[in-house]
């Protein structure tokens, strides 16, 4: 199997489990609120999620560097998530429904790095931006046909989540079961770097054994802009709270944004390939115009304001995965991935709790202080650049 093909394989079973986690995302903010959730409660949950989705990997990065059962993590962590999202649909109970938001988020750190650390070794060979980037396009083809299958249910039901979620299970048995077969396809995806670095060696580690310091302090302009950057479980409490979008729309608005993230990912891969990490200057400028569109009460705005979320979202996901796969050597690279998620993790709870607390209080102060680390950050990635140098 050739490189392009095993990317576009992977990009498929990212595909259909985007389908089920990301139907189930379109609507954790309303959902949360039906039980009884107030804003701060939707912020700190789906940050708490977001956390364990990064923060876990600081375990499961150096166990797959370990034991190298990329495989098998990476189908564990997909298990898990398959599971989880049709069982939030009957939760019943707000507890319970948070322990299962954060679940699925779980299942996500299992599997992440040992799926990046897959997917690299392909992007070796294809370009690391355009790889990383056809994958995420193909991921959020998924991010947009579960949100408008969870609508079309919701519109049918009378907004009911059972049968909503429930429907996700379908598209989860499908992810497991190609999982199987691409493994069995291509059980060793190292080799193609391997041939690659036949020919043009990576650069080596440090002799201590240590992480490149570029990659640190890349990892530390990433937490800077994920802190400020609002979950869609926030922006979606805000928009059916101040009554601009009935329930049933907010899927569709996050189908759009996963439109959007796919091109932004692809635009930003395409350019990453040609001029380096300099296109990364467009996520904290991004991140600053979330806060600023999506919290106004006026719909057009608000809407444009999640559309900017997607664009976010869309670097977020690809060129910021790329980036660590140029940075850190093939042997230390799961673990890179764990220990890069895990500090975006931290700061993606302290996101979540800044933007969802921070709203209650005062939304003009929400978006000062968002900008004002959008400008911390932006500094970050100038120190990043002269570290790689």
């Amino acid at each position: 199997m050739g490189p392009w093909r095993f990317v576009v394989w992977f990009g498929t079973v990212s595909m259909l489990a985007d389908v089920v986690y990301e139907g189930a995302r379109s609507i954790t903010g309303p959902l949360l609120a039906s039980l009884g959730a107030s804003a701060l409660v939707v912020g700190v949950v789906t940050g708490a999620g977001e956390a364990a989705a990064l923060g876990l990997r600081l375990v499961s990065g150096p166990l797959a560097d370990r034991t190298r059962r990329f495989w098998g993590l990476a189908i564990a962590g997909y298990a898990l998530t398959v599971v989880s999202v049709p069982l939030l649909g009957v939760a019943g109970v707000l507890w319970a429904a948070c322990v299962l938001v954060i679940a699925e988020r779980v299942g996500k750190a299992v599997r992440s790095p040992a799926k990046d650390t897959l997917l690299s070794h392909a992007t070796a060979a294809t370009g690391r931006g355009r790889g990383f980037a056809v994958h995420e396009a193909m991921d959020q083809i998924g991010a947009l046909v579960g949100p408008l299958l969870v609508a079309g249910v919701l519109a049918a039901t009378g907004n009911d989540y059972a049968p909503a979620l429930g429907m996700l299970a379908v598209p989860g048995i499908a992810v497991l079961l190609l999982l199987f077969w691409l493994r069995a396809r291509m059980p060793d995806p190292e080799a193609y770097e391997r041939e690659v670095t036949a020919a043009a060696p990576a650069a080596p580690a440090a002799r201590d054994g240590r992480l490149p310091r570029a990659f640190w302090t890349y990892a530390a302009f990433t937490a800077a802009t994920t802190t400020g950057f609002a979950t869609f479980g926030v922006l979606s409490y805000h928009l059916v709270q101040r009554h601009l979008l009935a329930t049933a729309w907010v899927p569709v608005l996050y189908a759009a944004a996963m439109a959007v993230d796919a091109v932004a990912a692809l635009a930003t891969g395409w350019l990453y390939d040609r001029i380096g990490p300099r296109v990364l200057v467009a996520l904290p400028v991004l991140t600053a115009g979330v806060v600023a569109l999506a919290f106004t009460n006026t719909v057009a705005i608000a809407v444009a304001g999640s559309l900017v979320w997607g664009a976010a979202m869309g670097i977020q996901e690809s060129t910021l995965r790329a980036t660590v796969a140029d940075l850190v050597p093939s042997g230390r690279r799961a673990t890179a991935y764990g220990l890069f998620a895990g500090v975006v993790g931290a700061a993606s709870l302290a996101g979540g709790a800044l933007t969802g607390g921070l709203y209650g209080y005062s939304i003009p102060v929400l978006i000062t202080v968002v900008v004002a680390i959008q400008v911390l950050a932006l500094v970050l990635l100038a120190v990043t650049r002269a570290d790689r140098r």
